[in-house]
């Protein structure tokens, strides 16, 4: 029998136990903080150069230790802070594709007290315009394909003063060649950095609105890591295994895929930053491909990836996966985007060595809310997990009380990794962070263990003859016919219904399906007012953003023209 949730945090998180907490102050606020955590981006900067020549970062044929890591950053923070006069609070913009020179260019920014502001890498030019102007960034590095997109509008970026080309053996006048800045030997900048102080500026996807810009700290980046490293020792210690962090056996260093870009705070807090801690290899793609994927699982004896759900599911079904092997993944995990619970089995049988897993958080959440992995999960499919020890939670009605368990309301959230607010954006602060409680968007529900149960969006209920739809509910049971690797629901327009729904979906390869065998299929599993009326399949993927999520507005558009 596992030891309950209660019982496994007790122990983990008592006086002197590597995941003691303590009552403290946050952004003049009191809650629970992680005792052991770093105060800051220098700290675990600095740690990592023990790690000396061991691999760190690979891109197809270039290899970085972190001993060359480190030699980067120390040159390229000593020449923002010198040459070009980059103070603390100052930001710097980061706007390239996943290259070995993201993180380098991260770190250097963080460990002088600079804000780092990653820019989306697939944004157009007026896009990349916004992000520059609304930072107010002092200093651009980007490669050659984000600074075309952004060159013709430079001279009305008055803040701008610095731009930084990668990749480049030559520069366009007014720019600096990265390379040049990071050939030389350099100290660390010694600058004092608060744990409070600002260190990012992530903007929102923009699936639902114009992008946000949610201002992050030190600690709450620090704090994510650690309650990483706490979710892994809850599962082992919930389930008979005696963690690593309670004198358990090390567990061999790390080697992950990333999937999703860094200017994601999936890419950067949860996998650059904890990979970085334990001295593990990250493995860059150029761009996601399941192929590949497998590919550089096989070669470099991959022990993690994941990314969104979607993505999982497509390096299941790739024609590729039998033929390679993956014998060497110990961990599945993912988030961004709600996930089916046939997902998960279809995991432990592709991956029998390796530990599904997924966790809930927001760009505001400074990424990780919840985690739930291995046993649990399989036992719990359709949660992503109970709520890390530092956070608050609690499920709220349209009048804002606090609702019993089992009842449907918005999520609210309460703790040490809530960012700031947004950047410049005191009416849309004011409306998401009340009182310190982030108003999270999503509907939710809690089980009388603690277990957390995404329902949906809040903007994305369909709302058909006054009867809710949660996408989530229909798009899980779309997910458990086994010729369907993708799903979505959005609601398509009726005339007196006010909505319909509607579905578009991907079949795996060499499958056949059409909308009617589907909605067959869905009667029992569905009250028939939820049954989508109607039923785009396809044999192409559904079209997504940079960080992976389904953008639903471009499904219903596409949906309505094709009517």
């Amino acid at each position: 029998m596992p030891l309950s949730l209660a019982e496994t945090t007790a122990r983990l998180t008592a006086p002197g136990a590597p995941f003691e907490m303590v009552e403290g102050e946050a952004l003049g606020r009191r809650m629970r903080l992680w005792k052991y955590a770093a105060s800051n981006l220098r700290e675990p900067l600095l740690a990592a150069e023990a790690f000396g020549d061991d691999e760190f970062i690979v891109y197809q044929d270039e290899r970085v230790s972190y001993g060359e890591f480190r030699r980067r950053v120390n040159a390229l923070a000593a020449a923002l802070q010198g040459q070009f006069g980059v103070a603390k609070g100052d930001r710097v913009a980061i706007a390239m594709r996943n290259l070995p020179e993201w993180p380098v260019s991260f770190f250097a920014a963080t460990a002088i007290g600079a804000v780092a502001v990653p820019l989306n890498g697939w944004w157009t030019g007026p896009e990349l315009h916004y992000g520059l102007a609304d930072s107010g960034a002092k200093v651009l590095i980007a490669d050659a394909q984000r600074w075309e997109r952004a060159r013709p509008r430079r001279s009305e970026l008055t803040d701008l003063e610095t731009v930084i080309l990668v990749g480049t053996a030559v520069h366009p006048e007014g720019t600096v060649r990265f390379a040049e800045l990071t050939e030389g030997e350099a100290g660390l900048p010694d600058v004092a950095i608060d744990p409070d102080d600002p260190a990012t500026i992530f903007y929102t996807s923009g699936t639902t609105g114009f992008p946000k810009g949610a201002l992050g700290t030190h600690r709450n980046i620090a704090t994510n890591a650690h309650s990483l490293a706490f979710g892994r020792a809850r599962t082992d210690l919930r389930h008979g295994r005696v963690p690593a962090a309670l004198g358990g056996p090390a567990p061999p260093k790390g080697c992950v895929l990333l999937s999703v870009p860094f200017f994601h705070v999936t890419g950067c807090h949860s996998t650059l930053l904890p990979t970085m801690i334990g001295g593990g290899k990250l493995v860059l793609m150029y761009r996601w491909n399941p192929e590949q994927a497998l590919e550089l699982i096989e070669r470099e004896r991959v022990t993690a990836f994941g990314g969104v759900p979607g993505m999982a599911w497509q390096v299941l079904e790739s024609p590729d996966f039998a033929k390679r092997d993956t014998s060497s993944i110990l961990s599945i995990g993912y988030g961004g985007a709600p996930s089916a619970p046939e997902l998960v089995k279809r995991l432990r049988q592709g991956f029998p060595q390796g530990q599904p897993g997924q966790g809930y958080g927001l760009t505001e959440t400074s990424s990780v809310t919840t985690q739930i992995s291995a046993e649990d999960y399989v036992d719990h499919p359709d949660s992503c997990g109970p709520a890390v020890p530092v956070c608050d939670v609690r499920v709220i009605g349209e009048a804002g009380e606090t609702l019993p368990v089992g009842a449907v309301g918005e999520l609210l959230i309460y703790g040490p990794n809530i960012v700031q607010g947004y950047w410049n954006k005191p009416a849309e602060t004011a409306a998401s962070f009340v009182d310190g409680w982030l108003r999270s968007g999503d509907l939710a529900r809690l089980d009388d263990e603690g277990f957390i149960y995404i329902v949906d969006r809040v903007k994305d209920v369909l709302i058909r003859g006054g009867e809710n739809v949660y996408c989530s509910e229909v798009e899980n049971a779309l997910y458990s016919h086994p010729a369907v690797m993708d799903a979505t629901v959005v609601g398509l327009p009726h005339r007196v219904l006010g909505e319909e729904v509607g579905a578009a979906v991907q079949v795996a390869p060499g499958a056949a399906l059409n909308q009617a065998e589907l909605q067959a299929y869905l009667k029992g599993k569905l009250a028939a007012f939820k049954i989508p009326v109607r039923i785009d399949v396809r044999d192409t993927p559904l079209p997504r953003n940079a960080n992976g999520k389904i953008m639903k507005p471009t499904v219903r558009e596409e949906m309505l023209a094709a009517s």
